[in-house]
């Protein structure tokens, strides 16, 4: 899951940095991530892993990190689909 999570961001975060080079705790704004993009990556999220982000999770610190990102997406996934922590 944190691998198909990082290839999203690749596709829709419009990072300066590329994925390869963040770990998963680095900040994804600190590294080009707009709210714009932030909304991008959550709706091919929300595709990717057939889930909804309800509205509490629609918060600059869900998606502040790939750690954080994948916090959110096991919330929302069966536990045998859950990322690796």
């Amino acid at each position: 899951m944190i691998d198909k999570i990082r290839r999203l961001l690749q596709e829709h975060g419009r990072l300066h940095t590329p994925v390869e080079h963040l770990s998963d705790s680095d900040d994804l704004y600190s590294a080009g991530l707009t709210p714009f993009a932030a909304i991008r990556t959550m709706l091919a999220l929300e595709e990717a892993f057939d889930v909804e982000f309800p509205v509490s999770m629609l918060r600059r610190q869900s998606f502040a990190s790939i750690s954080a990102i994948c916090d959110c997406v096991n919330q929302l996934v069966t536990p045998a689909r859950r990322c690796a922590a």
